[in-house]
């Protein structure tokens, strides 16, 4: 029955994204990108200079007193992007796609950055203070200006709160643990769902904290760990990179245990993979940086593209670069597996290690994603919504890590290019409400007070 359901859940999946969800990525990110002549790119350093900004005290001033600092929204947001799907879910895209893949992974990454932007800004446009004296917002509020049916916010809402359950991150962090360490699988799920208890009741605030604590000690030793890898096939990166492109737009042949794919296949893939990495279009960002104390709106938005930058273009570029150049993505295996082989030819003890990068990386995921579903229980039902949620996560979480992890990461597929969808809608609807004026406040020469009498 489960291999029957599974089957016909993965065709769905598939439609979804061939029709739906890849042209609607390349139609809306082109959009974007020219309605903001190209933002993402023009204005990337400003948004670097805009990120280490929210580090000095000195902005303080420009923030509200309502809601959470914008590096811990930050930080929460990048903990649900950078994730299990960066070392693993990733790699699927080459073994479906072929090297091909990692090209429109890049591309995905550009056309993400722009729509991700949009939902945040619309995002905090359209929020609402809460009686704590933060703020609520996300797909919920502002695809109420997008659509007149009011049942279209409800229906994201509970899709958020489907996606808000990361069933195969968990299912993922569980077996990899239990198998190599040698615990009982009962006891690690108990304590990783105690864990994600206290993290998710406490708010963006608490899933801020804990993530700006962890993400910064793997991204550096991960990257660095990576970086050596390749140093040490340096001769090999020229002939990877050049085949990453042609076979993007002509395919890649069978070879060892690749079974072989076409374009289209490195497109779907490659285009799939990168938006359930960076999380484009699924919304969970949005409410997340809605709860900013920040006042200049393009300011937190811009975040945004750190966020892909740091997911795509350092995280999965590294992971991809590691298993092509060493040539261990041919190798007939499952897909967690590949990294760990790829870094052990060069370091010890990555039967340990990575099971700890797996588990920094999913807890942060499923802080940020279980976060977020309470918030749109909550929205459902402000009385019973949030208790309802915590029960049905426990009995998700507990099903699907006795499953297998290509179930659950069709589930979160089908409802992530869901979100994608009808959340694209509604951005390109309320298009011309998104501003893309981020200023350089440092460069503004302040006024002389006879200029300020003048004006």
């Amino acid at each position: 029955m489960f291999t029957f359901l599974n089957s016909h859940l993965e065709i769905l999946e598939d439609l979804l994204w061939t029709f739906c969800g890849v042209p609607l990525v390349i139609f809306l990110g082109l959009y974007l990108s020219f309605k903001s002549r190209f933002f993402q790119i023009r204005h990337l350093p400003l948004v670097f200079k805009t990120f280490f900004g929210f580090f000095s005290k000195k902005n303080d001033e420009n923030l509200s007193v309502g809601g959470v600092h914008p590096l811990k929204a930050f930080f929460a947001a990048v903990g649900g992007c950078v994730g299990i799907g960066n070392i693993v879910g990733i790699c699927t895209a080459v073994q479906l796609g072929g090297p091909g893949a990692l090209f429109w992974i890049w591309l995905t990454a550009l056309a993400g950055m722009i729509i991700k932007y949009s939902e945040i800004y619309l995002g905090l446009r359209y929020r609402v203070s809460d009686e704590q004296g933060g703020y609520n917002g996300g797909p919920m509020y502002f695809l109420q200006k997008a659509f007149k049916y009011k049942s279209i916010p409800i229906v994201i809402s509970v899709l958020l709160c489907i996606y808000g359950v990361e069933v195969y991150q968990f299912s993922v962090i569980s077996k990899s643990i239990s198998m190599n360490f040698g615990i009982d699988s009962l006891l690690v799920i108990a304590v990783l769902l105690a864990l994600v208890m206290f993290a998710g009741s406490g708010g963006v605030k608490r899933v801020g904290n804990i993530s700006s604590k962890i993400l910064p000690v793997f991204v550096v030793v991960y990257v660095s760990m990576g970086l050596w890898v390749l140093v040490n096939h340096l001769t090999a990166i020229p002939g990877v990179l050049s085949l990453v492109f042609t076979s993007a737009f002509t395919g890649h042949a069978a070879f060892g245990g690749f079974l072989g794919a076409g374009m289209m296949a490195a497109m779907s893939y490659g285009m799939r993979r990168g938006c359930y990495t960076g999380d484009i279009g699924v919304g969970y960002a949005s409410v997340i940086h809605s709860e900013s104390s920040v006042q200049i709106l393009e300011k937190q938005a811009s975040l945004a593209i750190i966020d892909i930058f740091l997911d795509t273009f350092i995280v999965c570029t590294t992971s991809l670069m590691l298993i092509l150049t060493t040539g261990i993505w041919q190798q007939p295996m499952e897909a967690g597996m590949l990294v760990q082989l790829a870094l052990s030819q060069h370091f010890p003890y990555m039967e340990v290690f990575i099971p700890i990068f797996l588990f920094m990386l999913g807890y942060n995921t499923i802080n940020a994603y279980f976060c977020v579903g309470l918030k749109c229980a909550a929205y459902i039902s402000p009385k019973f919504g949030r208790k309802i949620y915590y029960v049905y996560a426990i009995v998700a979480l507990v099903v699907f890590s006795f499953m297998g992890t290509a179930q659950a990461q069709t589930v979160m597929a089908i409802a992530g290019v869901s979100l994608l969808i009808i959340n694209g809608i509604g951005i390109f609807i309320l298009r011309d409400e998104i501003s893309f004026n981020l200023v350089d406040e440092t460069a503004v020469t302040p006024q002389t007070d006879l200029e300020a009498e003048l004006t």
